[in-house]
């Protein structure tokens, strides 16, 4: 059953989630602060302008932000293992992929609100 409450709070559940899991693997010395504070610094921001549009309905997470959680959970998941060799290259590779995903899907994010805002009529 999809519901406007569940449109809004699964996102951040997601976001919380993964964010103290970064936080964690920082911490660990296992990925450097700098992707950390990236992540969390867009998540922040999507859900603030998730707030502030809140009166015009809850815009629910895209598909592209569907695939950026699940990017960045499985790197997060492989950083966790006790990884070497190409198989640490390779969570690497995801980690960055997850990075970039997370930037793209931000800027997009922001991109459709400014266009949902200046809908004429909204």
């Amino acid at each position: 059953m999809a519901t406007e409450f569940g449109a809004f709070a699964d996102p951040i559940a997601d976001k919380m989630l993964i964010g103290s899991a970064l936080v964690g693997l920082s911490m660990l010395s296992e990925l450097p602060w700098w992707v950390t504070v990236l992540i969390l610094v867009r998540e922040v921001g999507v859900t603030l302008l998730r707030l502030a549009v809140i009166r015009r309905g809850v815009i629910p997470a895209s598909w592209g932000g569907k695939l950026k959680t699940f990017v960045q959970a499985v790197a997060i998941g492989l950083f966790v293992l006790p990884l070497s060799g190409p198989l640490l290259t390779a969570a690497s590779v995801l980690m960055a992929a997850a990075i970039v995903l997370t930037v793209v899907t931000g800027l997009d994010y922001v991109a459709s609100t400014i266009r949902e805002v200046r809908k004429p009529g909204t």
